[in-house]
């Protein structure tokens, strides 16, 4: 993340007000713009697909498809997310940029690989009944949205954040209006514009990217070498992803709670949309939280490590190690402060937001616990970058196990005690885990002289 926060202190350095709303915007755009995007891009073409005489039930196929298709991905993309990110940075310090470009394609051979691995055998088994071209734009778009994701991570080292946000508006524009051209063939016409949509987005970003990052090699695999990998980060990658959506699988696949849509995916009426809501409440505590961890907390980080690796007195180590550990307790308050009143807003409007998008007021119990969910969840992304700037894998690796096993157990217990119940589960995983991380944060960071020095020595 250091080119946006590079971008962000630079904004804040006007010291005033319209700097300061200027980068939350900034914040805003780059944590949430691009989720958004992607999100309202699918449902207009589901809204739009309604008036263009496509079946009801076609519709709701093909948003069913494209959820499984966002949650498999990423996912299974997780296996390259944290360690390649940390496999770059350890080479942008070391000044070898010409390395990244070969080996980002590495990576990218290897989650085609991967990908096809994966969704070959599921579009053959797990679709019974459907078109062969319903398969085939499936395992397409699968395949594009593997190699979506690890693109994305070169995203926090470019300084073209406009140009970011415009190229997810012009692909998922081009995907609206590709899917109004291919609506006459239904199911299969939506997903074939989706996918052009998502192809164009992917190649748009490796142009860039390109630009960014140029080499005359055309493929590199220096990031398989052991010893710069960290086996930590993949786990946490995997781990954490499917921890968010364990008890969106669950609810889909319960017989209690769900539907049969297509093949053999299932849809959770009850359970998907007022988490889907939800979701979008943590666009403040995300601006939040990337301009306090990217901005005072990689400053204070600096120091102290600069300081250590400078030799600096005890005394002034110590300071630095205590305002780092200030700075850290602020940043974590301020993002519970503006996520909390952030609650509280949609408690007290949350009936007249449902019936002015037309949903059910059935929903608010749900809709309520769904909200706190989410916010604690963005409490624990933000213990866990943390800990990140403090290489502690093990930790974070704990804390994503903690997270995905509590998420399932209890998942599974709310739905045995009853419909009053749902949403609990995940309620209680990422609160568990938060108070969890919280204390072996404070743990880390009083043994972080003693560790630090010991590093020093080894």
């Amino acid at each position: 993340m250091a080119g946006i926060g590079f971008e962000l202190r630079r904004i804040l350095k006007r010291d005033n007000l319209s700097s300061l709303i200027g980068a939350y915007g900034l914040a805003s755009i780059i944590s949430s713009g691009p989720w958004v995007l992607s999100v309202l891009g699918v449902m207009l073409i589901g809204i739009i697909s309604i008036n263009l005489s496509v079946p009801e039930r076609e519709i709701i196929q093909f948003l069913v498809s494209v959820t499984y298709l966002m949650a498999i991905s990423l996912t299974l993309s997780g296996l390259f997310q944290h360690v390649f990110t940390r496999w770059v940075a350890d080479r942008l310090y070391e000044k070898r940029k010409l390395l990244i470009l070969p080996n980002l394609m590495g990576v990218l051979w290897f989650s085609t690989l991967l990908a096809l691995a994966c969704g070959l055998p599921a579009a053959l088994f797990l679709l019974p009944g459907t078109s062969v071209v319903y398969k085939l734009l499936m395992l397409a778009n699968f395949v594009v949205l593997c190699n979506l994701w690890p693109v994305t991570i070169f995203l926090s080292g470019m300084k073209s954040y406009t140009l970011i946000v415009a190229l997810f508006a012009v692909s998922y524009f081009t995907a609206i209006v590709a899917s109004i051209l291919l609506a006459k063939y239904g199911l299969e016409g939506l997903l074939g514009g989706l996918l052009t949509g998502h192809g164009l987005l992917l190649f748009s970003f490796l142009f860039t990217i390109i630009r960014q990052y140029p080499s005359d090699a055309p493929m590199g695999f220096d990031f398989t070498r052991r010893a710069q990998i960290f086996p930590a980060l993949i786990a946490t990658g995997l781990l954490f992803n499917a921890a968010v959506w364990a008890d969106k699988f669950i609810f889909w696949f319960h017989p209690d709670t769900s539907q049969h849509v297509i093949g053999t995916l299932r849809a959770s009426v009850i359970y998907d949309l007022p988490i889907f809501l939800a979701y979008l409440a943590i666009i403040p505590g995300m601006a939040v939280f990337l301009v306090r961890m990217e901005t005072d907390f990689s400053e204070a980080y600096d120091r102290f490590y600069s300081a250590v690796r400078q030799g600096d007195t005890l005394a002034r180590i110590n300071s630095f190690r205590d305002e780092m550990v200030r700075v850290a307790r602020n940043g974590i308050y301020e993002i519970c402060k503006v996520q909390s009143f952030t609650v509280i807003i949609l408690f007290l409007w949350a009936d007249e937001l449902l019936s002015a998008i037309g949903i059910s007021t059935l929903y608010l119990p749900l809709f309520y616990i769904d909200l706190v969910s989410v916010s604690m969840q963005l409490i624990l992304l933000a213990i866990q970058n943390v800990l990140f700037y403090l290489d502690a894998r093990n930790i974070n690796v704990s804390l994503c196990v903690i997270f995905f096993v509590s998420n399932i157990v209890l998942t599974l217990l709310t739905i045995e005690l009853g419909a009053s119940f749902y949403g609990y589960g995940y309620a209680g995983a990422t609160l568990l885990s938060s108070v969890i991380g919280l204390a072996m944060l404070s743990r880390k960071f009083d043994r972080l002289e003693y560790e630090t020095f010991m590093l020093q020595g080894r």
